[in-house]
């Protein structure tokens, strides 16, 4: 076996002949799959016409059975003669009902009550029936319809008639009576032989049995299979365990294809037959011209890069080795343009990608570190505080953000006693990123020395103004004081929308409201102290940005906080830390594959049982 020398011999050895494999494949795989959607829309095309067909005879037999429901509805009920015998006219007057006969063991009652003589009255048990006129009627306890009959040729109405017969049951289980509606067959099917169900096919109404009802076929055959096709078997089969489906019979193509569906309201499937050459005669057109097309479509691409190659390998191979370098980290200078066809412009453009490239690591490795110093700002673990369960997490829809939250221990707390502080900078990205650490490092700053929540929060605005009375940016906050010594809760709210309190005592809802304004937006503006001492066991305070309740699915619609509190109070019995999982697991699910466009942070606090 020779070994080829050159790049072009090497190249039309190595590139074009798996190139010339992978085309076909290619090519042979997509007409796989154009040939299975194809095989798809029959089976659809073919099932919506049987559906389309059954839903008439479905509906006619559904007016009559809610009817016969309404005479099941009486059982039991006392003086409900006349009722009954209105429904029983009612179906009567029914489009189609040929006749309805009613048979509760009625007994003609004499002057004192009783039986007249000669008749024997039929024991009912502890009810003993209902007078109704001259009669006593027997009563019913519960009613089912036992059968839907073949069709048969009913020599009074001199129609073949389908029969609806209603078992009476008592109260020991024994069928005390029975209610019979005949429904004209032919009304029932007079939709399916139409146009737009046998169309074209051959097509029949059989029972689960395959008992042929009726059908289009010259032959006439009385049951599904007796001319002998296999096809008809395998169907019969397949109609005992599904309600519908689409069968294939031998041959490439197949010689028949079969579909059936099965009705709601009778035990009766229509089932089609077609011939598989005339139901695929699309698809095999369509495959002869695919092959053709794809044939010349592969020559002409392989000569295309058999005849540019020459020129353009050596370019190839210099972005090639180029890229190769930065791939392992170095960037070396611009390649040099000697060209000013695609192969030139390929590489000025490669050259403006790797500029950018490099100046893209460069920014993703600051944000990194941006990110990396900005998670070490947040909490790494729950506190520990006597007499609750606390648990938090932000989670940036960037790689930094502007949501804040944190646990502070104040001065002159001790245990069992711990500040919370959830905040939402304005925006999100490293701007926000940066104005919360500023907020952090004020709010750290100031409850280390003594004073009130609300001048803590008084102060950390003033401090605030001063860096964004020029740019315009601000910050919400909720700062949330727990004393579970006292069982008291203390609040300041600057902006941001109320903490959520569930109590399980009652099961009841309220919010931590109050006013105040949000943080940077004027430094003369006063905070004021909200307290409330309104503490039980196993109580739920939960502290979150508007990036959950404002949280957007693909269909548009809000997450919203009343969601948001169904998922507290069904998992009110878990700890704060499982709560919160739950929140974010139930908003992921709701979001689906939507996009974050918000920070999320999440605080739960949950009072432990005394």
């Amino acid at each position: 076996m020779l070994k080829p020398k050159s790049l072009q011999q090497r190249f039309a050895l190595i590139l074009l002949l798996p190139v010339a494999l992978i085309l076909l494949g290619v090519s042979i795989l997509g007409f796989g799959y154009a040939s299975k959607n194809l095989f798809a829309l029959w089976r659809e095309v073919t099932i919506l016409k049987l559906q389309r067909g059954a839903h008439q005879v479905d509906m006619r037999l559904a007016r009559i059975k809610e009817w016969l429901q309404i005479f099941h509805n009486t059982a039991g009920e006392e003086a409900s003669a006349a009722v009954q015998d209105w429904i029983v006219d009612q179906l009567r007057s029914q489009e189609g009902v040929a006749r309805v006969s009613l048979d509760l063991g009625d007994v003609e009652l004499n002057q004192e009550g009783g039986p007249r003589q000669g008749q024997e009255e039929r024991p009912l048990g502890p009810a003993r029936g209902v007078k109704h006129g001259g009669r006593r009627r027997m009563q019913f306890k519960r009613a089912r319809i036992s059968e839907i009959t073949s069709p048969h040729y009913d020599s009074i109405k001199e129609h073949h008639t389908v029969s609806l017969i209603s078992d009476l049951i008592d109260e020991n289980g024994h069928t005390v009576g029975r209610l019979e509606v005949a429904v004209r067959f032919d009304y029932l099917v007079q939709d399916i032989m139409g146009a737009n169900t046998f169309k074209d096919r051959t097509g029949y109404l059989v029972d689960r049995n395959g008992n042929v009802l009726i059908c289009n076929d010259p032959k006439n055959p009385q049951h599904l299979g007796d001319d002998g096709n296999p096809l008809a078997k395998e169907t019969l089969a397949a109609m005992a365990t599904k309600p519908f489906g689409t069968l294939f019979g031998k041959g490439h193509p197949p010689d028949q294809v079969s579909s059936f569906y099965r009705l709601r309201e009778a035990p009766w499937t229509l089932v089609v037959f077609a011939p598989g050459k005339e139901i695929l005669a699309p698809i095999i057109r369509f495959r002869i011209h695919y092959v053709v097309t794809g044939f010349c479509i592969l020559l002409l691409i392989l000569l295309l890069i058999r005849l540019v190659i020459g020129r353009t390998v050596s370019s190839i191979k210099q972005v090639s080795s180029a890229a190769g370098k930065i791939a392992q980290g170095r960037y070396g200078p611009p390649l040099p343009v000697k060209t000013e066809d695609e192969v030139g412009q390929l590489i000025r453009s490669f050259n403006s990608m790797v500029l950018q490239l490099e100046e893209g690591v460069k920014l993703k490795e600051a944000l990194d570190l941006a990110m990396e110093i900005q998670q070490s700002f947040l909490p790494q673990r729950s506190p520990d505080v006597r007499g609750l369960d606390i648990a938090g997490k932000a989670i940036y829809c960037d790689e930094t953000g502007g949501d804040y939250y944190d646990f502070l221990h104040l001065f002159e707390l001790g245990d069992g006693r711990i500040a919370v502080a959830v905040g939402d900078v304005v925006g999100h990205g490293i701007g926000a990123a940066l104005l919360m650490t500023t907020v952090r490092a004020f709010l750290r700053g100031r409850v280390a020395h003594a004073g009130s929540a609300a001048e803590m929060i008084t102060d950390v605005n003033r401090l605030m103004c001063i860096d964004t009375q020029h740019t315009g940016d601000f910050m919400t906050l909720f700062f949330l004081l727990l004393d579970a010594d006292k069982r008291e809760m203390h609040w300041v709210r600057a902006g941001h929308d109320p903490a959520i309190v569930y109590d399980p005592v009652n099961g009841s809802f309220e919010e931590l409201k109050g006013s105040g304004m949000a943080l940077g937006v004027d430094d003369a503006a006063k905070y004021q102290d909200y307290s409330s001492t309104k503490w039980n066991d196993g109580q739920i305070v939960v502290i979150g940005t508007d990036g959950i309740w404002e949280c957007v699915n693909l269909q548009g619609e809000m997450y919203g906080k009343d969601r948001l509190r169904e998922i507290v109070r069904s998992n009110k019995e878990l700890s704060a830390e499982q709560i919160m999982q739950a929140i974010i697991a139930d908003l992921a699910d709701f979001r689906q594959m939507a996009p974050q466009n918000d920070d999320i942070t999440l605080v739960v606090v949950k009072t432990k049982t005394s």
